[in-house]
């Protein structure tokens, strides 16, 4: 969390929210919570073992476009909790559409994540399903949660109207180690719109961001453009990665996990930054 971010943070507003988060998850019989093991899926996941124990479950899936490294940080937080917590496998990459890679793709993941814990809860007699969007991210485009609203899924975090800086704070007043955890999303986003998306292209990137981890480097994405990688890097962390022994480093890293040419992006790392490619109205 950013110091003005700190500064501007309401600490008795963040948590009336979050009581009137546990509220509503007190509210549920049993739920099954989607979950990344990014800051605020890990949250919600939280709040929804505080709210009923046993009765939440976080549903983790995994496919070609969810990083070696998320999964370990989902291992990592679970391992440290007593939430319930249990792996399922999505076939996002059988679907056409969603290979495709248009605008529409992050729709098609979330329509098969929805579709196969909608299967989970009936086969349980689970009663609902949740997941972690929050106030900032209705500022994005976010096709995914059209498939939330087709498949009745709950949004607590964004009914609550929590922000970032807010579940960031009260992660952290709570102990959880994913209060600072970089942003993060899955591997088919770095990607360009248009441009089909297989497990292999994913699997470089894959590569190149444990390459730029193993730097020392904290926030940052690999953009995929054929055969070369477009690096942005935080803008606190932009320059050390100009310097040119690292650069050589990083260079090096990246190519050997497959692509040919290497380039860093000067303007820094920018959340979604592929979506200002994209003609909304």
């Amino acid at each position: 969390m950013t110091a003005s971010a700190a500064i501007a943070l309401d600490p008795s507003a963040a948590l009336a929210k979050q009581q009137q988060l546990l509220d509503s998850l007190r509210a549920l019989d049993s739920v099954l919570i989607a979950f990344s093991g990014g800051a605020d899926s890990a949250y919600l996941a939280w709040a929804g073992h505080q709210a009923i124990g046993e009765r939440s479950v976080a549903i983790t899936a995994i496919s070609p476009s969810f990083s070696k490294h998320d999964r370990a940080e989902a291992e990592k937080f679970i391992a440290a909790t007593a939430i319930r917590h249990e792996f399922i496998e999505t076939s996002e990459f059988e679907n056409p559409a969603y290979v495709a890679n248009n605008a529409d793709r992050c729709y098609h993941c979330k329509d098969e994540l929805f579709e196969q814990m909608d299967a989970l809860a009936l086969a349980r007699g689970t009663r609902a399903i949740a997941y972690g969007i929050n106030a900032d991210d209705t500022r994005d485009f976010r096709p995914g949660h059209r498939a939330a609203r087709e498949h009745h899924v709950l949004a607590p975090l964004l009914d609550a109207a929590l922000t970032k800086s807010e579940i960031r704070w009260l992660s952290q007043r709570a102990g959880l180690t994913t209060w600072d955890r970089p942003a993060s999303a899955c591997l088919s986003s770095r990607v360009p719109y248009g441009i089909a998306v297989t497990p292999e292209i994913l699997e470089k990137i894959d590569r190149s961001e444990a390459a730029l981890r193993a730097l020392g480097f904290r926030q940052f994405r690999v953009r995929a453009h054929g055969e070369l990688a477009r690096i942005e890097l935080a803008r606190d962390e932009l320059s050390r990665g100009l310097d040119p022994g690292m650069s050589a480093q990083i260079s090096n890293g990246v190519r050997a996990a497959g692509f040919t040419f290497v380039t860093l992006d000067l303007e820094g790392y920018r959340q979604g930054s592929l979506n200002s490619l994209l003609k909304l109205k």
